[in-house]
């Protein structure tokens, strides 16, 4: 296959997807360990990566850390004119506090997650979104809980015995996170371009020795900071159809339907949230009908009093990663549609 000039809708092969899941238990595992759990040479492993990289198809980021951040953390629901999608989407992806963004089908819906302290979010909420005449609408849902996040979503191309040889041992978070100094910040920002440099690479970059970064490193992951993201169009992995699912669910109920759906292989993301819905669910499917399926025979049985199914038409940020460039009119940022 040629991943330069692969279409979107083209699924890559058996051995590309089952590397993407096994980069999805562990974004760091070395070639040779990947090799042996998949049963092929670390040659090929190699070779692999390196093309599905230099084509763009994949990228391993350091996953910003959602679950940590539950509290402050906010989705927000973008609605804006029609024909200027593109220019608010853009504009949310270009802050470094907004780690996710889609432009939802229809054109006139942008979501996103944001990280960001108070101010930073009431001079957005307050000032930036009203004055810009793009902008109908923003609604905006705090998350309470995080059940799951996308770091922990995997594909499903590994049998249980090979999923189990790659994953990674989870740690406890510590009552209070460690203190970081200019070392870790440098470090943890360059695994935030790329998780799958060596540490010789990291210690050329930050100007420290090899064993200082690895100590570093062994520290920031036995505090759960080094979780790791596989960013990859789902499209290539036969799933053609991402939607979010605003839920309405008894608060009896709010933590068993949580739960349960945070288990669910489709499902690469649950939030309990504030708004007029109180539980998002983000999910995957090979299709529409397979969707029909999972709000049928999945949802329908937990109890939900009520759905609101969105549908995401393109993903322009995941991660942290920006994965398209809308094509911008006139000027950048949100002045651009004023």
């Amino acid at each position: 296959m040629d991943l330069e000039t692969t279409d979107p809708d083209t699924v890559l092969d058996r051995l590309d997807r089952r590397l993407i899941t096994a980069l999805q238990l562990d974004g760091r595992a070395e070639p040779g360990r990947l090799a042996e759990v998949l049963g092929v040479s670390a040659r090929t492993v190699t070779r692999r990566l390196a093309r599905m990289r230099q084509a763009g198809v994949l990228r391993v980021v350091r996953m910003p850390d959602v679950e940590d951040a539950a509290v402050g953390a906010l989705l927000l629901r973008v609605r804006v004119l029609r024909g200027r999608v593109d220019a608010i989407a853009q504009a949310l992806a270009d802050r470094s506090d907004v780690p996710f963004v889609d432009v939802m089908l229809g054109g006139h819906e942008v979501g996103a997650v944001m990280l960001s302290d108070a101010g930073s979010r009431d001079r957005l909420l307050y000032g930036q979104l009203p004055a810009t005449g793009a902008v109908t609408e923003t609604t905006t849902h705090a998350v309470l809980h995080a059940f799951a996040d996308a770091g922990q979503w995997q594909a499903g191309y590994l049998t249980e015995q090979e999923a189990a040889a790659l994953a990674r041992r989870v740690p406890a978070r510590p009552a209070a996170p460690p203190p970081l100094d200019e070392l870790d910040r440098a470090l943890l920002e360059r695994l935030g371009v790329d998780a799958r440099q060596s540490h010789a690479v990291l210690a050329a970059a930050v100007g420290a020795p090899e064993s200082t970064v690895r100590r570093r490193l062994h520290r920031l992951d036995a505090a759960g900071l080094l979780r790791t993201h596989t960013t990859v169009d789902p499209r290539l992995l036969g799933m053609a159809v991402d939607a979010n699912l605003w839920l309405d669910v008894p608060p009896a109920r709010l933590a068993a339907v949580g739960t349960e759906l945070a288990r669910h292989p489709q499902v690469h993301g649950v939030f309990a949230t504030s708004g007029p819905t109180n539980l998002l669910a983000t999910i995957f499917c090979s299709d529409h009908g397979g969707l029909y399926r999972f709000l049928t025979d999945t949802l329908g049985p937990l109890g939900v009093t009520r759905a609101e199914t969105t549908i995401t038409a393109r993903a322009v940020k995941r991660a942290g990663v920006l994965l398209r460039q809308p094509r911008r009119s006139r000027a950048d940022g949100l002045t651009a549609a004023r």
